[in-house]
């Protein structure tokens, strides 16, 4: 029964000051004196505050709002016009609150704004206290919404209030501690200002990237070019062209050996590539395994012939179609060594390469880049030249094939004036411009030196070769003797 009158008494709010009225319990003698018409909801409730209308009840039974008299306001007193006989006698019973107008009423005549007394006030704040619990709790009933902000004049809510306006209002600084944020915010700005710059740079790199155009779909059609896969392909080269190089420090453990013989060595290869016409595929493979034979064992001078003639028989058999006799390598070394000789030493240097022929051949990386290049068969000629550099000068062991071949492109488009290094072109080679630089640099190095190697210069002083090694060489000297060995000062022509 109680539960029911409670909520009774919430579906009888009907606006701001009933709403933050005192409950007015029912007695059983009010509650038998209710007529069939009425509901406890009914039974009118005490005002608190005088503060805009007041609510009466009308005939009918429901909520009037009328304006207060100016003198005689009796909106504290309980209204018993619609109470049954119990409920007066119930009423007289008890001491009205406040049945006349006081002096403190009277004073407010001129602004129309009525005080409570002090005995309503604690009264009120009693009540308040005893039923808080049921005044937080939301109206209910069908046609009543939510309850609406409350606005009792209690120190209690007074400090709730404050407490709401505390939480917009951010606390001011009390000491220097509390000021140091100040100076990391400006700090923090710069930060964020200048991660925007570089979000900016490289969205910026990135749409350039988007634009570089996918030359491999030209070969589609093709199934020798493989265009599937060919971006797996030179991925897995690279990483293997790792594993595959020798060691550039392998000469200080050869105790009959320097690199000036390994250079004469290699120039005689490149002898015998010539009078067999052999792939270049094919001298690349040979320097490649005597360097890393020679970085595992060591090996008396007078048999470094026999270590170079085998290991161009084992390229031969590796990448030619139709690879010389061993015969014709006895009869290059000047029957020097037996074939048995070179039959054994074959199976010795495979024994210590452990089989793995694997090597990332600098070839593929160059047609690769050409490709880029639109197949211009001038830059492609040069490019061949200069690659094959790096099997006569020791100073390229340290560096892969794919970086020889980036630089090795990228001198002879240089020379010939065939623009900057794009972004098309650094995106195909895998290297940008500052990579390359250090190998450019012992190129130019190598060309502007005295010639030493003499069958490497005549084989690319022929007209096949568009006498790639004599244009090459004198400009060189011009390229050295106008602006230094360095490509790294701000004078550069290419600039």
């Amino acid at each position: 029964m109680s539960q029911v009158s409670r909520s009774l008494r919430h579906r009888a709010v009907t606006n701001e000051n009933d709403e933050n009225a005192a409950v007015t319990r029912v007695t059983r003698a009010k509650s038998a004196a209710l007529s069939s018409k009425e509901s406890a909801s009914d039974v009118p409730k005490k005002t608190l505050q005088s503060k805009k209308s007041t609510t009466a009840l009308g005939a009918n039974g429901t909520a009037q709002t009328r304006k207060r008299a100016a003198l005689g306001d009796k909106s504290n007193v309980t209204n018993t016009e619609n109470l049954g006989a119990g409920a007066k006698d119930a009423k007289d019973s008890k001491k009205p609150l406040a049945s006349k107008a006081g002096p403190v009423s009277k004073a407010a005549h001129p602004t129309k704004v009525q005080k409570p007394t002090r005995s309503t006030s604690t009264r009120h704040h009693v009540l308040k206290e005893k039923n808080m619990s049921e005044l937080k709790r939301p109206a209910s009933g069908a046609g009543i919404g939510g309850a609406t902000k409350k606005r009792i004049t209690s120190k209690q809510t007074t400090v709730k209030e404050d407490n709401e306006d505390a939480e917009n209002i951010p606390p001011a600084p009390q000491s220097n501690v509390a000021a140091e944020p100040a100076k990391v915010t400006k700090s923090t700005t710069a930060k964020v200002e200048h991660v925007k710059e570089v979000v900016e740079i490289y969205e910026e790199e990135t749409e350039e990237q988007v634009e570089i155009p996918d030359l491999d779909k030209e070969d589609a059609e093709d199934p020798l070019m493989v265009s599937e896969y060919v971006v797996e392909i030179f991925e897995y080269l690279k990483e293997l062209e790792v594993a595959t190089m020798p060691n550039p420090n392998y000469m200080d453990n050869q105790n009959d050996l320097e690199w000036k013989l390994r250079g004469i060595l290699v120039d005689w290869l490149i002898e015998v590539q010539t009078r067999f016409g052999l792939y270049p595929e094919t001298l690349f493979l040979a320097v490649n395994i005597i360097d890393r034979f020679l970085s595992t064992k060591a090996v008396e001078l007078d048999r470094l012939q026999l270590v170079g003639v085998t290991a161009m028989f084992i390229a031969s058999k590796y990448e030619e179609i139709l690879s010389p006799h061993v015969g014709s390598f006895r009869h290059l070394a000047e029957d020097g060594f037996t074939e048995d000789e070179i039959l054994s030493a074959e199976r010795f240097v495979l024994a210590a390469l452990n089989y793995d022929l694997s090597y990332p051949n600098p070839m593929n990386f160059l047609r690769r880049i050409s490709k880029a290049d639109n197949y211009d068969i001038h830059t492609r000629t040069l490019g061949k030249y200069l690659m094959e550099i790096s099997c006569l000068d020791h100073r390229f062991i340290a560096h892969p094939p794919s970086q020889v071949a980036a630089a090795a492109m990228y001198l002879s488009r240089m020379v010939l004036e065939r623009g900057p290094w794009d972004a098309t072109l650094a995106h195909y080679s895998g290297y940008k411009e500052e990579e390359i630089q250090p190998v450019v640099e012992l190129m130019i190095d190598y060309l502007s030196s005295p010639v030493i190697h003499e069958a490497f210069f005549k084989k690319y002083a022929s007209k096949r070769f568009m006498k790639a090694s004599i244009h090459l060489r004198r400009w060189a000297k011009e390229y050295v003797g106008q602006w230094g060995n360095s490509l790294k000062d701000n004078s550069n022509p290419r600039k």
